[in-house]
């Protein structure tokens, strides 16, 4: 019987030995969860120092909304851009033989940032999700890695001195533990004025975002009994600045052609409805002067005949309130909620091409205009990247809001610069006074650019001491709204690597590295750490 236990137990040894090495085991100085712009120049940063990296991208697109269709850049000011996030624009420059280039096509971004990849010999995991992290109290030692749309099962462990979550979501900074908001702050907590519901705002806007007056929001036009049209909720109207767990609408960045020999036909897509559209009708009826295609696109013109089209007006590309879970959803509900938005523009263009009701003239001009052949080749011709223009925000050791966005709040531990507009796309569509209003959007600049803070992009040392959020930093909504521009994400990209080089070096927790050090190295590396006004 002794004998039987002993080779029993031997086996279950063996077996369970087996299953422990199933997946391989690679540690690395540096690794990086998300390959967006950040991810990408945080990756050739570090490398470049001499560090070993690891890119993890889950969903296989490399550089995020910069060459996922957003060639239209969002700037605020120049001057307030360096490192490698201006040498970026200035490389683009050099494919339209220009100085500098601020629009381009997505596949010139794509090919620059799979340059970095390539000349630094920086590893890259597609399509594997972080399943879990592990930590020992607030370090983390790995991250167990999985199929990003498959089985649960564990393919593969990382394990780095310092971690960056790049990741539009702040996916690996939640699974670590570390303290986040979604949605919007109530003015109060931060003691702000553009936070919260903001439906009082058009009052003093232009409201070209918005519905005008005595657009019914029912199926049978003032008839509440017949229900609401497609995407408008029952949700109330509330005080100026009351916060919520609502989400600022995303959309994507459209790449169209008019180049009949690059121009793949709009066709109609799978599950089309017209009834989805039926809010754009009653806007047309409602604007009978406005016939351009810009009262209801950003329709922005790039190089070789193509464009970066966005959002404007009441009606658009947003999905407004279709994204509300998208920040802690699973892969799987993302996947449904991304389909959703595709199936919106996909069918949007659609409908502006044929269907009666469009006016004549926005019609014969959408008509001319199809899906480029020489764009997203891989995947069917559309841009594979949804604007994630807000996920979660992380709450660290420094919360960036509005007050610092207006000058009256200045930091002194300056990582990067930002220069844009405190702005927040609409959030819910409602009905107000028998009638559908848009709620949520805000507009409000003229002021100079100003510091980001290193201990924004720092967790709490007792959550977490080596990990670095350059993306879903830790700023309220209103004061994410001026950061949240693709220049500014590569710029804290490159200085979170920065900074975990010199954890590691300094043998520190990221919120004990010598700041002296790194300002001095950020500067070296032609980052812009101040403007003289």
């Amino acid at each position: 019987m002794r004998k039987v236990m002993i080779k029993y137990t031997l086996l279950l040894l063996i077996v369970l030995t087996s299953i422990a090495t199933t997946y391989a085991n690679e540690k690395y100085d540096v690794c990086i969860y998300g390959s967006t712009s950040a991810g990408i120049v945080a990756a050739y940063t570090a490398k470049n120092m001499g560090k070993s990296v690891v890119v993890i991208s889950p969903d296989g697109h490399i550089g995020g909304l910069s060459s996922g269709g957003l060639g239209q850049t969002d700037i605020g000011n120049k001057n307030a851009i360096g490192g490698l996030s201006r040498e970026f624009y200035k490389q683009l420059g050099e494919v339209y033989g220009q100085d500098e280039s601020w629009k381009f096509e997505p596949k010139e971004a794509k090919r620059i940032f799979e340059t970095y990849i390539q000349t630094a010999d920086i590893p890259v995991i597609y399509n594997q999700r972080i399943k879990k992290v592990n930590k020992k109290k607030a370090q983390i030692r790995s991250v167990d890695l999985a199929d990003t749309y498959g089985s649960d099962k564990t393919t593969q462990r990382i394990e780095a001195q310092v971690f960056l979550d790049c990741t539009y979501e702040g996916d690996l900074f939640a699974m670590a533990g570390v303290s986040y908001a979604v949605g919007r702050e109530d003015n109060s907590v931060y003691e702000e004025t553009l936070n919260g519901y903001q439906l009082a705002a058009y009052r003093k806007q232009s409201g070209y975002h918005q519905f005008p007056n005595g657009v019914s929001p029912y199926i049978v036009p003032e008839n509440p009994s017949s229900g609401l049209l497609p995407g408008i909720s029952s949700g109330q109207p509330n005080p100026t600045g009351t916060g919520d767990k609502l989400v600022q609408a995303y959309n994507f960045r459209i790449c169209l052609t008019d180049s009949a020999e690059n121009m793949i036909p709009i066709t109609k897509p799978e599950g089309y409805d017209p009834k989805k559209y039926e809010l754009l009708v009653r806007l047309f009826e409602a604007q009978p002067r406005d016939r351009k295609i810009n009262n209801y696109f950003i329709w922005s013109r790039m190089p070789n005949r193509k464009t970066d089209i966005n959002n404007r007006g009441a009606f658009s590309t947003n999905l407004i309130g279709a994204n509300h879970n998208w920040p802690e959803a699973s892969f799987e509900e993302r996947k449904r909620i991304f389909d959703e938005h595709v199936a919106h523009v996909k069918g949007l263009l659609y409908f502006y091409q044929t269907d009666e009701r469009v006016p004549k003239e926005l019609q014969d001009f959408v008509k001319n205009w199809g899906y480029p052949k020489d764009e997203y080749v891989e995947h069917g011709h559309f841009t594979p990247q949804l604007y994630v223009r807000e996920g979660r925000r992380m709450i660290g050791e420094y919360i960036m809001t509005e007050h610092n966005c207006r000058g009256k709040e200045v930091i002194t531990d300056p990582i990067g610069m930002a220069a844009y507009t405190m702005d927040s796309h609409n959030v819910q569509r409602i009905v107000v006074n028998g009638m559908v209003k848009n709620e949520g959007n805000v507009e409000v600049g003229k002021f100079p650019p100003y510091p980001i803070s290193y201990r924004a992009i720092l967790p709490k040392s007792k959550e977490c001491t080596n990990l670095l959020v350059p993306v879903s930093l830790s700023a309220s909504h209103i004061a994410f709204g001026s950061i949240r521009m693709e220049p500014v994400f590569m710029i804290l990209g490159q200085s979170a690597a920065v900074a975990a080089v010199h954890a590691i070096d300094q043998k520190a927790t990221v919120q004990n590295i010598d700041y002296d050090k790194l300002r001095s190295e950020l500067i070296k590396q032609e980052q812009v750490l101040g403007i003289s006004k």
